[in-house]
């Protein structure tokens, strides 16, 4: 798994509109329901057929994470949550996110197969302890999780910024391993972020395929309450997962969130310590041949990237 920090860091391993939406929402069981939700997030397109997508969520286990690949390795619903308030932007910014603060946050660290020792340390996520870090994945061909999350979120970065966000990185592989995963919340804690969106892509085994888009549990326990966040961050969810299925045409996990495409986790310090709306997302099963196909092509990864920012910008400037 990508970010299951439930696993050993070892080397790897979606809504109508108007009265007649409430009437047929209050007509149909809950699944249409969902679905109807979840076009009003994604906005209309009439030429893409529609994609059921249900609300809720269930955690699901992961398998463990394949070997390490070779250094050698190429690139190819809830409750309306209210709007968050503006942060300090980049001075001089125009655009529909001007003034806004957006934490982008790249799964893992290239350099963390070295320091196996290091991202090994346990850090408190405040209802435990967890390993600072993990290694990630990687394809079969050995086109790491770390190096896709990265280029996906220098493309999103392009993006948010084009629409006057402020874009803030948790690293930028500028350092030898990391940052822990408390120390990924703090820092966007500390820039008082609108949105923080943590990229990652899955290990799962062959056959398993789709994204899915990971919420903040309600945890409260030491260091750790997620009452405030809980609402804002679905929001967030929501509307990057039905704008994602629209940018890429890949459909929702076919094996964690009885097909939503959330997932809602308890375990995750990342989530578990932020202050501030925090989503992780799941962009596809680099362990599967056809998921691996996309995450390799820059083309989807310029698809995926578009799909957060449009979720992003839906939820920002709303």
């Amino acid at each position: 798994m990508s970010y299951d920090e439930n696993q050993p860091s070892m080397p790897p391993r979606r809504f109508g509109r108007g009265n007649l939406t409430i009437v047929i929402a209050a007509l149909v069981p809950t699944a249409l329901a969902g679905w109807l939700a979840w076009q009003v997030m994604s906005g209309p397109d009439e030429n893409e057929p529609p994609r059921a997508l249900p609300s809720g969520s269930t955690a699901a286990g992961k398998p463990a994470p394949p070997a390490s690949p070779s250094p050698s390795a190429t690139s190819a619903t809830a409750s309306p949550s209210p709007s968050p308030s503006p942060s300090k932007g980049r001075a001089g910014a125009s655009g529909p996110l001007a003034g806004r603060v957006v934490v982008v946050d790249p799964g893992h660290n290239p350099g963390n197969f070295q320091h196996t020792s290091e991202i090994n340390k346990l850090v408190d996520i405040g209802t435990n302890r967890k390993e600072c870090d993990t290694t990630g994945t990687s394809t079969n061909a050995g086109y790491t999780e770390a190096e896709f999350s990265l280029d996906v979120s220098q493309r999103l970065r392009t993006l948010l910024e084009k629409q006057g966000a402020t874009v803030k990185f948790t690293h930028t592989n500028d350092r030898p391993f990391g940052p822990c995963v408390d120390e990924r919340a703090r820092i966007g804690n500390k820039a008082k972020a609108d949105a923080v969106i943590s990229i990652h892509a899955d290990g799962s085994a062959v056959g398993n395929r789709g994204f899915h888009v990971i919420l903040p549990a309600l945890v409260k326990g030491g260091a750790a309450d997620t009452a405030n966040i809980v609402g804002p961050s679905r929001d967030l969810g929501e509307r990057i997962a039905g704008k994602f299925v629209r940018a890429t045409g890949s459909a929702p996990s076919n094996y964690v969130g009885d097909g939503t495409g959330l997932d809602v986790r308890e375990d995750l310090g990342g989530l578990n310590l932020s202050v501030v709306p925090k989503v992780f997302i799941e962009c596809g099963n680099m362990r599967d041949p056809k998921d691996a196909a996309l995450l390799t092509s820059s083309n989807w990864r310029q698809k995926a990237a578009q799909g957060m920012a449009d979720g992003i910008s839906s939820y920002l400037d709303r």
